[in-house]
């Protein structure tokens, strides 16, 4: 990987990004992923960014983990590894461009069914967990899993479930961190495997690390500035927007 001056700006950038994702604006992540994609081809990128999130993912659980509802984890975990496995099978049988549609009609579709399921929840008074089927949690865990394998694309996903459960901002930072710290360790050994995580790569990562740590403290400034309301809003148009660029490519 040879990047010249303006390729570097764009990777600082694309750090920063996944910093400030981690910590105050979850969904902006997908900008990070766009931005990588264009750097390098799709499915290396999506090996070289993973280190970058660890780092991300850290930072954030230090700084919320005391907020984490681990009953929404538990529901996912078994779930979410399977699908990682699925998409470590897929990788190695799709091109890129198959990848790239089928993620975004995923996170499009989940989007209009969390917009659908909202208005039948406000019509009846409020949502609560109960008016989720059996289904739900194992849906979002496999696709999650198999997204973010494909992609790094989960984050879309995870927000709209959290989203869904209804959890205040700092739940749902606290409960995304911990979900993303494990998944994102539990697919290192198929990153590898697979040859897109390599000690080059590894080596471009360390010079993206402070902006990562930029990124992250931006985030933590930001999260008490914003209203709960304006914070689902946002999560919620930038998990709709990202999907939408998936399709269009």
């Amino acid at each position: 990987m040879n990047f010249d001056l303006a390729q570097w700006v764009l990777a600082g950038l694309a750090a920063l990004v996944v910093g400030l994702s981690k910590t105050g604006v979850p969904g902006v992540g997908m900008l990070s992923v766009a931005i990588f994609a264009n750097l390098l081809p799709t499915k290396q990128a999506s090996g070289f960014v993973l280190p970058l999130l660890l780092c991300g993912d850290l930072v954030a659980v230090f700084s919320y983990r005391r907020h984490t509802e681990w009953k929404h984890l538990r529901r996912l975990f078994l779930w979410t590894g399977s699908g990682v496995v699925l998409g470590a099978v897929a990788l190695g049988r799709i091109d890129d461009r198959q990848a790239r549609l089928l993620v975004g009609g995923i996170v499009v579709a989940l989007v209009g069914l969390h917009l659908w399921r909202k208005r039948s929840a406000d019509g009846l008074g409020g949502a609560n967990e109960t008016q989720h089927g059996a289904w739900f949690a194992p849906m979002i865990g496999v696709l999650a899993g198999f997204t973010t394998l494909v992609a790094n694309a989960a984050g879309p996903l995870m927000a709209i479930y959290l989203l869904a459960m209804r959890l205040p901002k700092l739940a749902f930072i606290g409960t995304s961190a911990v979900f993303f710290l494990l998944l994102n360790l539990f697919k290192v050994p198929f990153m590898i495997g697979l040859g897109l995580i390599t000690p080059e790569s590894a080596r471009f990562n360390l010079v993206l690390v402070p902006a990562v740590l930029a990124g992250a403290l931006a985030g933590r400034w930001a999260l008490p500035r914003v209203s709960q309301t304006w914070f689902e809003r946002l999560a919620l148009l930038l998990s709709a927007v990202a999907g939408l660029k998936l399709l269009l490519g």
